[in-house]
């Protein structure tokens, strides 16, 4: 890709992970908790893999993703621990919720990652405007 369409993949990428954030709230105001979780790490997911497509790093995976994240951008401290602890915890959460069938979260546990989400998402947005 050259750069100009990484710019516009990753613009795209970031409103997706927006967009599904939003849908997460929907979720979890109607009591879908699994679902809320899955719509957070894909939330995620959309904003990180923006992240990695504009500073041309490519995964072919989710553990991809998350190696290449952590890697490149807590590793070397550009972005802070608690974000690639955060991914982890939700992909593994995101794993349980849509294929164990006795996992149910709860609404305490899912109303408490709005608020770390919804900064992960701005720390990786403002990431990518300053790289642009």
């Amino acid at each position: 890709m050259i750069r100009e369409e990484r710019i516009e993949y990753s613009r795209l990428r970031i409103e997706s992970a927006y967009n599904t954030f939003e849908a997460a709230k929907v979720l979890a105001q109607n009591g879908f908790w699994n679902s809320a979780i899955n719509r957070l790490y894909y939330a995620i997911f959309y904003a990180v893999n923006a992240l990695l497509v504009l500073n041309e790093i490519d995964s072919q995976t989710h553990s991809g993703m998350r190696n290449q994240f952590s890697k490149y951008f807590i590793k070397t401290g550009k972005l802070d621990k608690k974000y690639g602890k955060l991914l982890v915890q939700l992909y593994d959460w995101r794993q349980q919720g849509d294929y164990d069938n006795l996992i149910d979260f709860s609404e305490e546990t899912v109303n408490q990652l709005f608020k770390p989400v919804n900064e992960m998402l701005a720390t990786i947005d403002n990431e990518i405007r300053n790289s642009l």
